[in-house]
């Protein structure tokens, strides 16, 4: 059975990659998983903001729409704007799990852009934390341990990379 998956593009392989410690099972399940999130980014988006924001709200400061209240952010274009811009962020990184050269340049490109912005390192956590959140609310029963594992060692691996590119 393996052999058919491996010829259909579909790997169950536990050996992990070299530079990102995923195994094909991972970036797979990862993969499926955003494609069940990303057919709303707009609102995805926003709700993960929204759950930044109360999780920290101190982190609302760091964007132009920072004197804005929780209630009136959904109607904020320049909030829709980066929500929607997060989430093509993230989907890049999906898409890019099987190609680690523009993967990582992607990484070192969000370093590079929010160190110049004083983001601190810890929002980054603060952020996975949010986003675990929201893909359990939209996975629902979709979201399994092994889901959650695998996007949990994803966003590790990526917000690493980012911040030791600060």
């Amino acid at each position: 059975m393996n052999k058919v998956l491996n010829l259909l593009g579909v790997s169950h392989s536990n050996e992990p990659d070299p530079e990102t410690g995923l195994t094909r099972k991972e970036k797979h399940l990862v993969e499926r998983s955003w494609n069940l999130v990303k057919t709303n980014l707009k609102a995805n988006g926003m709700e993960l903001f929204l759950l930044l924001f109360k999780e920290c709200p101190e982190a609302q400061n760091y964007f132009p729409f920072r004197d804005i209240p929780l209630d009136e952010l959904p109607n904020n274009g320049k909030f829709k704007a980066h929500a929607v811009t997060v989430m093509y962020s993230i989907g890049s990184i999906v898409d890019n799990l099987n190609e680690n050269d523009v993967l990582i340049g992607l990484l070192q490109k969000n370093a590079e852009s929010h160190s110049k912005r004083g983001i601190p390192e810890e929002a980054y956590w603060t952020l996975k934390k949010c986003m675990m959140q929201l893909l359990k609310n939209k996975l629902g029963p979709d979201f399994s341990k092994e889901v959650e594992e695998a996007w949990d060692k994803t966003l590790t691996v990526a917000f690493t990379v980012i911040i030791k590119n600060f």
